[in-house]
């Protein structure tokens, strides 16, 4: 098996469509645009049940929830993250206008230095580069109490993210690579269970793969995407649950950005998503007496040091 590395400049679902990749990794309201446009996949496993986009704010600013966003200064990536943040607001009665909308980057050094009231961040990266940071008040690292987030699960806004999507038209009629798809998740399973199971190696092995973050990043980013997975709800880790799906289409259709277009204008496809794939993955990991739900899964403590080291 071949890992092809994402960047900016590449979008994962269009390998799939150019031919240059057999599965991508994406989250679904990105692809649903994607696939409104014409491009032929399906989601096969959803990796992620639970959304990690939050929007941060310092304890001062009195931001708790969508609402109090109004006549604040407020940080997007943009790219396709924005959705679950407009939502929110739209939801809230915020308009766009009601606020203001910067440019935020793959950092929290705006937020820090006052620049943003509001930040975008996930819960396992820019939320720990904060906690990783000297508070000047205190010269002492900021803590969650020095903090107030609105996390978009609790608003009701939340989309789905993190998904294994496969080439629909493969699937149809190509039994190789409908039984390819099916090993292709049971190993991503399997070393999703690992990481749950053995968080400190797993955050070892990607530090050791060449990460520019530390040691203690890495464990919380594992501590905290592990929450997202764990434990599943939906039958087995990556079964797409209908009313989640639901949801997110519902937000891809109706809800505006800057220039008043929304993701997609129609329902997407009975194609755009399948468990048949999933399911017989689980099938397989229960019959080798593998734990895919993780019932009994507890998180751990991690201790931030300074710069995630």
């Amino acid at each position: 098996m071949t890992i092809n590395e994402a960047g900016t400049d590449t979008v994962p679902i269009d390998e799939i469509a150019a031919g240059s990749a057999d599965f991508a990794i994406s989250w679904v309201p990105k692809v649903l645009g994607s696939i409104e446009q014409g491009t032929n996949v399906t989601d096969v496993a959803q990796i992620f049940e639970r959304s990690a986009t939050t929007q941060i704010s310092m304890k001062d600013k009195s931001i708790t929830k969508a609402a109090d966003l109004k006549g604040h200064t407020v940080g997007s990536w943009g790219f396709g993250n924005e959705w679950e943040l407009f939502a929110g607001m739209q939801k809230a009665g915020v308009n766009l206008d009601d606020i203001t909308l910067v440019q935020q980057q793959f950092d929290m050094n705006a937020f820090l230095a006052g620049d943003i009231d509001a930040a975008q961040a996930m819960t396992y990266n820019e939320y720990a580069q904060v906690l990783e940071t000297m508070n000047p008040k205190t010269n002492k690292l900021y803590t969650p109490d020095d903090l107030n987030v609105i996390n978009w699960n609790d608003e009701g806004t939340a989309m789905l993210q993190d998904a294994i999507w496969a080439d629909a038209d493969r699937l149809a009629d190509d039994e190789d690579y409908q039984d390819t798809t099916v090993k292709f998740i049971k190993a991503s399973i399997k070393g999703w269970m690992y990481a749950r199971d053995n968080p400190q190696e797993a955050a070892d092995i990607v530090t050791a793969a060449g990460s520019t973050l530390g040691t203690s990043h890495q464990l919380w980013m594992t501590n905290e995407v592990n929450k997202l997975i764990w434990p599943s709800t939906s039958g087995g880790i990556g079964m797409i649950d209908t009313k989640a799906w639901d949801q997110t289409v519902k937000i891809a259709k109706g809800t505006k950005n800057e220039t008043g277009a929304t993701i997609i204008t129609d329902d997407p496809p009975k194609t755009a998503y399948s468990n048949e794939y999933v399911e017989k993955a689980l099938s397989e990991l229960k019959d080798d007496g593998e734990d895919v739900t993780g019932d009994g899964f507890t998180p751990i403590d991690v201790t931030l040091k300074e710069g995630g080291n």
